[in-house]
């Protein structure tokens, strides 16, 4: 028999990601147009720990659709990842009678959801992040605003590197994965997009690619560049000095994971958290809610932590063909 959900918590947990507090928004008044109570977890894992809990109304998640960061603030947690301190974390939820949890975040956060789950507590997890590196999912919370803000901020900095008629390698957010900078590099038109996951490190390409280009007559070069590469300073020095050519590192940084949430972001992130509250009423546990095919739909959070995902060759190669 399911078990019935009474009070459902929610917190964020790991980076932040635009389009958090849309779904923190629609967690807390999809549960209440259920009749169920509501209670926000402050710092993630961590306030959990600590017993940062607060009842939560529709009043308070008022006006904040359009913010960016989240309104339960987040922060990583070392002793949530010990059994003692998962333990402590399924008895905090029972005493203050959350038989249901949302946890907005990553991988990391999803491991953690693994385990409350285990030890009883009713558990759905959300993807946010912008690194876009849930292989569950074809979206994540948080990318596709952080994804715009770096096309933005990338094409201004091509303005200038075409004024100058420089090099510019632009460092892009992402960990391991190169989903931002494979999409920048398409947006903004790149001669090169260095992916984690396809970079060989072979510098001389890529100077023989700016000489190349050169000579044919073009007066700038632009390189995005995977934060999962990363030193971009050391290579724009060793471009320079090789080609001759002015070379400059701008890496982007936080300013990816701030600002308003797009509309893609606040209906996606919405979406999700109503979604997550229907399977939370249902007795369902230990899910991720994903985005496939044009749906949303879920997954067991054991597959979902399993699941491998990789860039797509397609879009890699139509990257290549388009920087020609």
């Amino acid at each position: 028999m399911a078990k019935e959900i009474k009070t459902i918590g929610v917190l964020t947990s790991g980076g932040d990601a635009p389009g958090m507090n849309a779904a923190i928004r629609a967690v807390v008044r999809k549960a209440l147009s259920r009749g169920l109570k509501v209670k926000g977890i402050y710092k993630g894992y961590n306030g959990l720990l600590n017993e940062e809990i607060k009842d939560m109304t529709a009043r308070d998640v008022s006006d904040i659709i359009s913010r960016g960061g989240t309104v339960l603030y987040t922060a990583r947690c070392a002793e949530f990842r010990t059994p003692e301190g998962q333990a402590k974390g399924a008895e905090v939820c029972r005493k203050h009678g959350i038989d249901g949890l949302v946890v907005i975040g990553g991988d990391g956060s999803f491991a953690g959801a693994q385990k409350l789950a285990a030890l009883g507590i009713n558990t759905i997890g959300i993807p946010g992040t912008i690194d876009l590196d849930i292989a569950c999912t074809e979206y994540t919370i948080g990318f596709d605003t952080a994804v715009n803000t770096a096309m933005e901020a990338i094409d201004k900095v091509r303005d200038t590197s075409t004024s100058h008629e420089r090099c510019s390698i632009i460092e892009v957010m992402g960990r391991g994965a190169g989903y931002i900078a494979l999409y920048c590099g398409i947006a903004n038109g790149a001669e090169d997009i260095l992916l984690p996951e396809k970079y060989d490190y072979d510098e001389q390409k890529l100077i023989n690619n700016i000489i190349e280009n050169r000579k044919r007559g073009k007066k700038h070069h632009i390189i995005i560049n995977a934060e999962g590469i990363g030193h971009s300073a050391s290579m724009a020095r060793r471009i320079e000095a090789a080609t001759g050519m002015e070379t400059r590192a701008t890496i982007l940084g936080h300013m990816q994971r701030g600002g308003s949430p797009t509309c893609t972001d606040r209906v996606y992130a919405s979406m999700m958290g109503s979604y997550a509250v229907d399977l939370l009423a249902e007795g369902k546990t230990n899910r991720v809610v994903g985005y496939r095919n044009g749906e949303f739909t879920d997954f067991d959070i054991d597959e979902a932590l399993a699941m491998q995902k990789s860039i797509s060759e397609y879009m890699y190669d139509v990257s290549k063909a388009l920087s020609i």
